[in-house]
This record gives C-alpha cells, structure tokens and sequence, in this order.
C-alpha cells in the first residue's frame, strides 16, 4: 500500500516533526547504549583490580604461597575463595612465578599453569582485559604479587563475570527505553500542539498554494493603482508597495524602519500611524490629496490603503468655478436683459445720443477691467482667472480689487500652480467676506515680482484669523464649515467663526497652497489686515523664469500651450 504525503502544510508539518522526532531519539539511544557498554565494561574491569590489589595486600597469601604447596585444602586457597565469595568476583586465582595455581574456583586445576600468558603481570605491570578463559569470558584484573622485601614472587588474577556485566547492561537497557518514550511522546504532543496551531495560522493551505498565493500577493500589491503600507505590532514598515512608495516617497528600503524614520512630521504620517481616527482620512503628500483608511490585523500591526485623489479634487474644484461662472453668468443674463430693456426705452423715447452714450460707458467699463489685470498680470492664465474671477466675486456683491503694486511679468515657469494657489485663496477670500456681511466687502489681489520670486497676496474684509488658528488652518482636515447636508461637495476653505474638524472633503485648499509654497521652497502665512480681515501672502521662490519672455501663450481656441 502506497504511502500518500499530506497535502496541507499543518499535515507536512507534522509529519516532519514526527519522523525527525522518532529518528532523533533512535539515534540518540544509540548513541547512549554504545558508550554504556565500554563503561559497564570499565567498571567490571576496575572493580576486579581493586578485588586483585585487595588480595595481593594480603600478606598471608603472599606467605602461605612461599611456605605452602598448592593444595586444594591450602591456606591460599581457603583465603582466596573467601576473598571471592565476599566480593562476588567469578574468580580469583593466585599463581606463582611459574605461573601455577594455588587457588581456583575449580579446585581440580590447582596447580595446574593458568590458561593466558601471565608474564605481564609477573613483570610488575597491571592487566585489564575482556579475555575468554577456562571459566568463560569475563572482566579480568592482574597485578603482580610482591614478599615483603617486594620480590615478586607471584600474580593475582581476578575476573567479573561477563553474563553480570551483560545484565547490568541489559537491565539498564528498560529504563533507558523509557525514558526515550516519554520524551518521544512529549514530542509528538508539542508536534500534534505546533500542527494545530499551523493549521489554523494557514488555514489548510498547502505548500503549492503558498507559493501560489505568494505570487498572486505580489501581483496584486504592486499591480493596483492604491497604495499599501503594512506595518508590525511596533509600528515599523514591514510592506510598501509600488503606489504606496509613489505617492509618500518613500524609498523601498524602508522596510523595517519606523515610520518618523521615512516621512518627515505632519498630518500624513499621523494619519498612518493611526495617531488620527476615522475613515477617509484626507491628507496631503507632496502636493497630492490622498485618502487614507488604516484597518487593524490580528497580529496586532496594522494596514494603511491610500488613494490619489487629487485629479479627483482638481476636477471638483474646476466643477466649483464652473458652477461660479454659470452662476455669474445668469447674474449678468439679467443684468444684460436691464440693461437691453434701459436701452429699449432709451431709443422709444427718442433718447439717441443718451443711449449711445450708455451703450459706450458700459463697453468701456469693461474693457477698462479686463485691460486693467492684463497690463498689470502678463501671464494669460493668471489674468483670465482674474477676469473671471471678478465676475463670480461682483455677483455676490464683493468688489475684486487689483492693488497698484500688482505687476507680474510673463515670465512663470509652471502657471497651473500659482493658479492653483491664487483660485484657492481668492476662493477663501470670497466665503469669508460672503459670510461676514460687511458694509463694503471687497477682495484686494496683489501679484508682484522679486527676481525670480513670485508673491501673491490676497486680502478680504472678512472677520480675519485668530492668532491662535493662523497655523492650525493650512492643516490638512482642518476647515471651520460644515456642509449643509451629508453629501455635500468640497468647497474651500473659510476662516471665519469657531475653528472645527473639518468633515470629510474638506480642509484642502489651504493645505494645497501650503505644500506648494514649501516644494518650491517658499512659505505660505496669514497675518491680520489694518481695518479687519486676513491677508494672505504667498511666496515662491524660483517661479519665474530669468527673462520676461512669455513662458506659454494661448492658442485661438483658448487653450494654454
């Protein structure tokens, strides 16, 4: 019958344990039994040359077998079968120079020469030996026997039995066994205990299916488009997977370390060390919104899931202008329907060159606004955005005012992002002094140059910033609205009221404009403005180009190249 190996890693894992568990104690009681022997046998040996010295220290023998013949009923024997009957000993024989014995264990080979060679002994040295003589074979002991005057004169010759010796060996034999037994079935508990707990670790998997689910894990973690950050029960990074090292920075050698070490000290790494709760956590990581989501493992560590949202976010906020200007644009539908019927009844009333001058003053207030921001703003995209701007910002009834210090060549080097930061501002700007109803609200926009440097500087009439939320505000989360119902969209952010945690979606703008103050190595900071409000000042270094050459130019369509 053919043996099947298990297929699950906990039946593997047993079946290893047991076989190198039975084949470690086999060897080890080998290994045991093989030196018991040679040390049973030593001190079978041993104990027959202490029996020999014993018996050669006797001065008698020595005497009676100088004075005496060997008999059977001799003084010599008689001392050595009581020596031999009071130690155990198989044997003991006493012989002469000549090596004839005087006492034997057989008394009709009295006197007869011994068997083995007993030269050794009578030269003065000491034998220990296994040897098989007329008795057998036996543990034997031979010293030499001296006179007083130390002559020798003689030899003693004792022997253990060797069928003593094997039982001592074999009677150790039982007890050795059992103790091999009880350590065999401790191991085969802690196996069986190692292979339960395995099994449910691995919930009876195989090792194919390991190996497999390994390759279809790395697939998966380096193959979707949301980051994964792993971490251990001591906060250290034990996975980052391609996304993930894409959207924080972070260096694949990061595994191992804690997460201070990888990421510098904000709202993103508090976020994923779980130091801030909830779900759809947004933060902001090298410009890039993510929302970040950690769930807990058994093991005590943690999984932290990001995703980009920052085109998503780009999208919304493009989504808010676009529902500004409609908004500005069914504003101005009125107006302009007005200013068609003032016109209309201008004409019915033979008004002609009254309406001829309105039609004239309206053309060139506008022309006046729009020519005013693009002699002052050279960029394109910067002066549409004001331009447009100034529309949304008029039909809530604030004035957008451009400062006599506003003068911004064309010359910037990545236009999208100090849009980016004048729309979030002049977006802030306009929630707070739509919310605070002042007299006569207006929005002052100031756009200059210093070398390369850019400055923006926006300042409203809006209630200002405490001192104490004039850091806490560029703090991603952090906004002081709250959406008017749950599924609200993103809005930007307001400074006016009680400062709170933001709800989700909100509290990016701000932030936004921050980090990218700080990747071009500038800074972002609010301050309070003579007569109320907050100004906003935003400075980026290295923005603009070193010549006055236009860096981009619109197209006829419109559009930016």
């Amino acid at each position: 019958m053919r043996i099947r190996w298990p297929r699950r890693v906990s039946g593997q894992v047993l079946a290893a344990q047991l076989s190198i568990t039975a084949g470690v104690m086999v060897l080890a009681t080998a290994l045991f039994l093989a030196p018991l022997s040679s040390e049973i046998d030593n001190q079978a040996m041993h104990q027959a040359l202490a029996i020999a010295q014993t018996t050669a220290a006797d001065p008698d023998i020595a005497r009676d077998l100088v004075a005496t013949k060997p008999t059977p009923s001799g003084p010599v024997q008689r001392a050595a079968e009581r020596i031999r009957r009071s130690t155990g000993a198989l044997y003991i024989v006493v012989m002469d120079s000549r090596g004839v014995r005087w006492s034997h264990t057989t008394t009709a080979r009295i006197g007869e020469h011994v068997s083995t060679d007993p030269r050794e002994a009578l030269s003065g040295r000491e034998v220990l030996q296994i040897d098989v003589g007329t008795l057998g074979r036996s543990a034997r002991a031979k010293v030499p026997l001296r006179a007083r005057d130390g002559r020798i004169i003689g030899a003693v010759s004792v022997g253990i039995g060797y069928g003593s010796v094997r039982d001592q060996l074999l009677a150790a034999v039982p007890r050795l066994l059992l103790y091999a037994g009880a350590a065999l079935a401790v191991g085969v508990l802690a196996a069986i205990a190692v292979s339960r707990r395995l099994r449910r670790r691995t919930h009876g998997v195989a090792f194919a299916d390991i190996s497999a689910l390994l390759d279809e894990r790395e697939a998966m973690l380096h193959g979707i488009r949301e980051g994964v950050v792993a971490f251990d029960r001591q906060g250290r990074i034990r996975l980052v997977n391609d996304e993930a090292g894409r959207l924080l920075g972070i260096h694949p050698d990061a595994t191992g370390r804690t997460l201070e070490e990888s990421l510098p000290p904000g709202r993103t790494t508090e976020v994923l060390a779980g130091r801030v709760d909830g779900a759809d956590l947004l933060t902001v990581s090298g410009g890039r919104v993510l929302v970040a989501n950690r769930m807990p493992t058994k093991d005590g560590g943690a999984v932290t899931t990001l995703r980009d949202r920052t085109e998503l976010e780009l999208l919304g906020r493009e989504l808010d202008s676009t529902r500004g200007l409609l908004d500005a644009l069914r504003a101005q539908d009125h107006e302009h329907a007005n200013r068609l019927h003032t016109l209309l009844g201008l004409l019915e009333l033979g008004l002609h060159e009254r309406a001829a001058q309105f039609v004239a003053e309206l053309t060139n207030a506008r022309r006046a606004s729009a020519e005013q921001i693009s002699e002052r703003v050279h960029d394109p995209m910067l002066s549409a955005l004001l331009v447009g701007k100034s529309a949304i910002v008029a039909e809530r009834g604030v004035a957008l005012r451009i400062s006599p210090a506003t003068l911004l060549p064309g010359r910037v080097v990545d236009p999208r992002d100090l849009v980016t930061v004048l729309g979030n501002l002049i977006d802030n700007a306009l929630e707070a002094v739509a919310a605070h109803r002042s007299p006569a609200p207006f929005i002052e926009v100031e756009l200059r140059a210093e070398g390369t440097t850019a400055v923006l500087r926006v300042s409203d009439t809006g209630p200002g910033v405490p001192p104490g939320m004039r850091e806490q505000i560029f703090t991603e989360g952090w906004s002081t609205k709250r959406p008017a119902h749950p599924g609200s969209p993103d809005g930007p952010d307001a400074h006016e009221g009680p400062a709170a945690v933001s709800p989700r979606g909100r509290g990016i703008g701000l932030a936004l404009v921050r980090r990218l103050a700080e990747r071009y190595g500038g800074m972002a900071r609010v301050t309070a403005r003579a007569g109320g409000g907050a100004v906003f000042t935003v400075v980026l270094p290295e923005a603009l180009t070193g010549d006055d050459t236009p860096t981009h130019e619109f197209t006829a369509a419109g559009e930016s190249r």
